[in-house]
């Protein structure tokens, strides 16, 4: 399968997404300027984390106008996997592809750490490699990572399955020192309603070598490989097909 990683003016973990998957699980890879419009086929686009355009608005509000988001949004919707990775996740929000927000952290503080979350929903292309209540340990490094949505929203994201991460201590209990930044009801990651679309503000691409004291993220890309090679070639030939 083909990745596309998005690089924006401020990201920052491009080279770390494109090196857990290159190097750690052997997959082709492309780094896509933000600039440029989206061509060639891609299975599973990434938006990494960072700080697109310095953060100095709302972070990925201005990120959300880039040329390349029309591509984005349009394989989105054709079908074709996204993957929004902090910074990532919060520009998924703002350009509509994820409901809710992400807001300023409980304290104000920028918080970098190793997080536990668990697998709430495994039938989704990004997490089917998983288990439901599964424990994966992967770092968080964030400032504005508070995921927030209004009731009507959450009762619809609930209703739908699609919150997937929850952040949890070390026995898989939800409390509030297992919350880094205040989310709401613990979420660490949600999808779309058509579950092609999946928003994390944990690293997984930082735990994808023992060196780096979990290799828990490794399920979450092996997850979407998984997915990509049980695609009916109609399925395949979808989104992103140059």
């Amino acid at each position: 399968m083909r990745w596309g990683v998005v690089v924006f003016p401020g990201s920052c973990d491009e080279q770390d997404v494109f090196d857990a998957l290159k190097r750690d699980l052997g997959q082709k890879v492309k780094l896509l300027w933000h600039k440029d419009e989206l061509s060639g086929h891609f299975d599973c686009l990434v938006l990494p984390g960072g700080f697109s355009y310095g953060d100095y608005l709302r972070c990925g509000a201005m990120a959300r106008f880039s040329p390349i988001m029309r591509g984005v949004v349009k394989f989105a919707e054709g079908g074709g996997l996204v993957l929004g990775i902090c910074n990532g996740f919060q520009i998924l929000c703002e350009s509509g592809l994820l409901p809710g927000a992400l807001i300023r952290n409980a304290g104000l503080q920028f918080v970098c750490r190793e997080v536990w979350v668990r697998v709430e929903e495994n039938d989704t292309p990004f997490t089917c490699e998983t288990q439901p209540g599964q424990l994966l340990k992967m770092p968080v490094k964030h400032g504005e990572g508070c995921y927030y949505a209004d009731p009507a929203t959450l009762e619809s994201l609930y209703r739908n399955r699609q919150v997937l991460l929850r952040y949890v201590d070390a026995k898989g209990r939800t409390t509030p020192a297992a919350n880094p930044n205040g989310s709401i009801d613990h979420i660490a990651g949600i999808c779309n309603a058509g579950r092609n679309v999946f928003g994390l503000m944990p690293h997984p691409e930082d735990a994808c070598d023992p060196i780096l004291g979990s290799e828990d993220g490794r399920r979450i890309f092996e997850s979407i490989a998984a997915a990509c090679a049980r695609r009916s070639p109609a399925d395949a030939r979808a989104p992103g097909v140059a």
